[in-house]
């Protein structure tokens, strides 16, 4: 059974974010059975002061790799390919060379990280050498790179998994990703204002806040730069896609309340994996994390980063109670070493 805490103790949390770790603003928005509440703190853009609203829109980061995992699990539960297919099965001779071998990864390995598949956002040289970037120039990237491990055999983020998850999506289903999304996810949830970009298309249509990046320098006084506009064609199916606050509420309360999967196939996507090297007392499974809270309580979700925008979008097993919540800066200060530590902290105010 979960807590039902008072709105204080998330808006505390929500006003020291602004007022001690000095993010430009922060919204969040918690459902659980017939209650919902919003918060803000903060200002959606810092020259015009304007707040923060529950209709705003941001990029989502890697919650993208939740939506992409539950489109090929919809298709493997329509028989079209299995888990266990191997990566050069749908995709030949695409990830070869300097040790990688398609043949020996499956698309289980893809969706759940253990792939051992090279980062290719790690390769920030190779990156600029291209004004915009294709799934395959970033999947060379990668491969020019011996694995980092051998298939199944440890645990290790690369966001190389799921842009060759969104070209398995493609080569089984014959159609875009952003067809298959439209048909599998956003139209059938009525996800109105959720997208994944096209190709280099740098901006967020409608209503949204401004998304501000220090560039990942940790410093109280690096310099801060707007990243609204950007493009994301260097992201895709890692993490290219656009949202807000009550679309992830209807996705995660649809996914784990097992409206989306087969029985079987959420099955496999709660299977999880210990992870290393990323977010503490955290699960993964396919295209989905578990975090467990110092209370012991168990969530599901999954978190995302990207320049000048984190969210995270957690709650409780069966869908009935979940958490939303975005940052639009990169950096946290004080008790906090980034937004991670603000957004855990909303997530104990609420379950803990």
């Amino acid at each position: 059974m979960t807590k039902t805490t008072a709105p204080t103790a998330i808006q505390d949390v929500l006003d020291r974010a602004v007022s001690e770790g000095g993010v430009p603003g922060i919204i969040a928005e918690v459902r659980d059975e017939g209650r919902q509440w919003f918060g803000t703190a903060g200002v959606a853009d810092t020259a015009t002061e304007q707040p923060r609203l529950p209709q705003h829109r941001f990029r989502i980061g890697s919650i993208t790799k939740t939506f992409v995992a539950t489109v090929l699990l919809k298709l493997v539960g329509e028989g079209l390919l299995g888990l266990d297919d191997t990566v050069h099965q749908w995709l030949p001779n695409m990830v070869r060379g300097n040790g990688n071998d398609g043949d020996a990864i499956t698309v289980r390995q893809l969706l759940n990280h253990t792939s051992g598949l090279f980062n290719y956002t790690d390769d920030r040289e190779a990156l600029n050498h291209y004004e915009t970037h294709s799934p395959s120039v970033l999947v060379n990237i990668a491969v020019a790179h011996p694995p980092t491990f051998a298939p199944g055999t440890n645990w290790g983020y690369s966001n190389t998994n799921y842009i060759l998850a969104g070209l398995v999506v493609e080569a089984v289903a014959g159609a875009s990703l952003h067809d298959e999304l439209r048909r599998h996810l956003i139209e059938p949830l009525g996800l109105t204002v959720t997208s994944l970009p096209h190709g280099s298309d740098p901006a967020i249509e409608g209503p949204h806040s401004r998304h501000y990046t220090k560039l990942f320098d940790s410093s109280t006084d690096a310099v801060i730069h707007d990243a609204t506009e950007l493009d994301v064609s260097m992201f895709g199916a890692a993490g290219g896609m656009i949202s807000t606050l009550g679309d992830l509420h209807r996705f995660f309360a649809a996914l784990l309340g097992g409206q989306l999967l087969h029985p079987a196939e959420q099955a496999e996507m709660l299977r999880t994996v210990p992870t290393e090297n990323w977010i503490a007392n955290t699960g993964y499974g396919l295209g989905i994390s578990s975090v467990t809270l110092p209370s012991g309580v168990a969530l599901w979700g999954m978190g995302g980063a990207l320049f000048g925008s984190w969210t995270y979008a957690y709650g409780t097993g069966d869908g009935h109670h979940v958490l939303v919540a975005n940052v639009n800066g990169e950096w946290a200060h004080g008790v906090w070493c980034d937004p991670i530590g603000v957004l855990t902290d909303l997530l104990r105010a609420e379950f803990d």
